[in-house]
């Protein structure tokens, strides 16, 4: 672990990957592993910019990234994105095919892509995205963009693990106003109306100044930063600098304020209670006597014998036995 850890510090994108698949593995050897590897590198994190993206599939979230990441990079950045594919209910796999849009930054040097599948986790991530992005901090990379699934309400999580939200919209605003999400709105950084080129740029200035009206309504989430709402053209690369600007702006007005910092502390209290969660989970599951308890508790609230309360009551019981 003391040797990998030296390589990702040193930029080894080989060392990051196998690190990465170490963290993601449900092996409880290799969980102890990642918790030790984690542990060394902590005080190489914390320094990059942290960006979530989401909007309904379409929307040109992967075209947008793979412009926005090669402008950065192109200025010095080094770019990692965490893209997030949505599983199958029935089979569990995923396409993972978000990284064969991304061209240039697939093959750019100062950018690192990994694909990964949700796994019927909520909220447009995985299990293991906080852990991936620490890796990639500490691997030097000083951007970290996390490309959602798009799934709407429960965009909550990614929100609460990332320090600038953006949302992209479709052109074409009005009856999509009654479609949008308040909690989603509510969680905003930032909107950006995708596609605003050629035709479509005067539709997407109108799109622009709807959802504008909309934001005005909403109480913003910090008194320093009113989310504000741009157009932009992920394929025309047009918009994108301002965009960039005004993440580096929302950075300093909350750094200002102690916002900033606040957040990121917030952030790893619900880390905590998240893995604690996730825990107490997998010790009921792992439990010697969880299989027939769990299996007879299915069947009898299933029959309409006890009621779903008393079972989960029951099973609980496990963890104190």
């Amino acid at each position: 672990m003391d040797n990998l850890a030296a390589a990702i510090c040193e930029g080894d994108r080989t060392a990051l990957a196998r690190a990465i698949t170490l963290v993601e593995s449900k092996h409880s050897n290799h969980q102890v592993l990642a918790h030790d590897l984690l542990q060394t590198l902590l005080p190489h994190t914390g320094k990059a910019h942290r960006i979530g993206i989401t909007g309904v599939p379409g929307v040109g979230k992967s075209t947008l990234i793979d412009t926005l990441g090669s402008n950065l990079t192109a200025q010095g950045h080094r770019v990692a994105v965490l893209a997030i594919d949505p599983s199958s209910q029935r089979t569990g796999g995923s396409i993972l095919g978000d990284k064969t849009r991304m061209e240039r930054l697939s093959i750019d040097r100062s950018a690192f892509i990994r694909p990964s599948p949700s796994s019927g986790t909520l909220g447009g991530v995985t299990r293991k995205t906080r852990e991936t992005m620490f890796l990639c901090e500490a691997a030097g990379f000083d951007v970290i963009i996390v490309e959602t699934v798009g799934i709407g309400q429960s965009e909550t999580a990614v929100a609460e693990m990332v320090d600038f939200f953006l949302i992209l919209m479709l052109i074409g605003a009005g009856d999509e106003l009654q479609g949008i999400k308040k909690g989603v709105l509510e969680i905003a950084d930032m909107i950006a109306i995708n596609k605003a080129d050629g035709a479509n740029a005067e539709r997407a200035n109108k799109a622009a100044a709807e959802y504008r009206g909309a934001l005005n309504i909403l109480t913003p989430l910090s008194p320093n930063w009113s989310p504000p709402v741009i157009t932009v053209s992920g394929m025309q690369n047009t918009g994108l600098d301002q965009l960039w600007s005004e993440v580096l702006r929302h950075r300093l007005a909350l750094s200002q304020s102690g916002e900033w910092q606040e957040k990121r502390q917030e952030q790893q209290v619900r880390w905590m209670w998240t893995l604690l969660e996730d825990g107490l989970m997998s010790r009921l599951r792992n439990h010697p006597d969880a299989e027939a308890k769990i299996s007879q508790a299915e069947n009898d609230v299933r029959a309409g014998r006890l009621t779903a309360v008393n079972a989960a009551a029951d099973l609980l019981g496990l963890l104190s036995a």
